[in-house]
């Protein structure tokens, strides 16, 4: 896989300034906020900084969170894990590994198969409705 990297000033001015705060700055929205939450489409939700392709809508989930919940990525090498011990909690970070873009968080009381949940900022993700 080829590595995107760009400077900071390319992603401020790709990015709004909401997905630039998330995606680079590891930043969260509000929950309930994000346009992806209560989305029923089916489709993809991918990178919204390099487009890549990241979880199908079959593997999401409403959790009662506020943010769009899936229990599996479309494929584990595309999704990253780091230890987050920020805010004097212990979570797991999930990044897209293509650009190193902060996507959420994964935390282990999702659904089977799997009973993950990886919830994920709308910021960070673009849908893309199944044709």
């Amino acid at each position: 896989m080829d590595k995107v990297t760009k400077t900071d000033a390319e992603w401020k001015a790709q990015l709004s300034h909401e997905q630039y705060k998330v995606t680079r700055k590891k930043g969260t929205e509000r929950a309930f906020s994000g346009a992806y939450d209560s989305n029923k489409k089916e489709g993809v939700y991918a990178c919204i900084c390099c487009g890549e392709p990241l979880f199908d809508s079959n593997t999401k989930f409403d959790s009662g969170t506020g943010w769009p919940s899936f229990f599996k990525p479309l494929s584990e090498e595309m999704v990253g894990e780091i230890s987050d011990r920020s805010f004097f909690m212990r979570r797991t970070e999930v990044i897209c590994n293509k650009c190193d873009a902060h996507l959420g968080h994964v935390f282990p009381d999702g659904p089977a198969p799997t009973g993950l949940r990886y919830c994920l900022n709308s910021a960070a993700l673009n849908f893309k409705e199944k044709e």
